[in-house]
């Protein structure tokens, strides 16, 4: 069975924003060793949307792109993703699948399926999946900002506090530290 990692950008303050943090080579070079590693990535409707505005035109060259962030989108276009929503059923995006039926079941059987594990970047999805017991990892790319805005990590909440254990801290060059944090099983 495969691991369920929760990996996102967030600032000091929390915020996951999108637009907020550091989107230099570097980062993306994380990232794009992190999905090398990952058999299958996994989003909510909204971010997958977000994602499939972009991503697909860096890929095939119409968008003006330095080598590494060019490399992410190429192995992000072959990278089998995998999409929870209850409102789209068609995910046209190459290798792109939909996840429907009892959320727990479904995710089970995907990380059963996937022994090289499954790589989360989600915020909303990412606190269902935790309200459900399903997260195993978590890789947080804290950047050296505060927002002042959100949305925020975790910001519907969860039922308990969630203690973790530290597996590592990295910092990067341009000041951003990974966060490699467990669940304690």
């Amino acid at each position: 069975m495969g691991k369920l990692t929760f990996c996102i950008n967030v600032t000091l303050d929390g915020c996951i924003d999108h637009r907020e943090g550091i989107a230099d080579e570097e980062t993306h070079a994380f990232f794009t060793h992190l999905m090398d590693e990952a058999g299958a990535m996994l989003w909510g409707r909204v971010t997958y949307e977000m994602m499939e505005s972009y991503w697909p035109e860096v890929a095939r060259g119409h968008v003006e792109a330095p080598p590494a962030i060019r490399e992410w989108a190429v192995k992000l276009e072959a990278k089998p993703k995998y999409v929870v929503s209850s409102q789209r059923k068609s995910f046209p995006w190459t290798n792109s699948h939909h996840i429907a039926g009892d959320l727990s079941t479904e995710i089970q059987k995907l990380k059963d399926a996937t022994p090289a594990g499954v790589l989360l970047g989600s915020g909303k999805l990412a606190a269902e999946l935790d309200r459900l017991d399903l997260i195993d990892e978590y890789k947080f790319l804290v950047h050296p900002m505060i927002a002042g805005h959100g949305p925020t990590l975790y910001q519907s909440g969860l039922p308990q506090t969630r203690r973790l254990d530290l597996v590592s801290a990295t910092p990067l060059r341009n000041g951003a530290v990974v966060m490699h944090y467990r669940r304690p099983r």
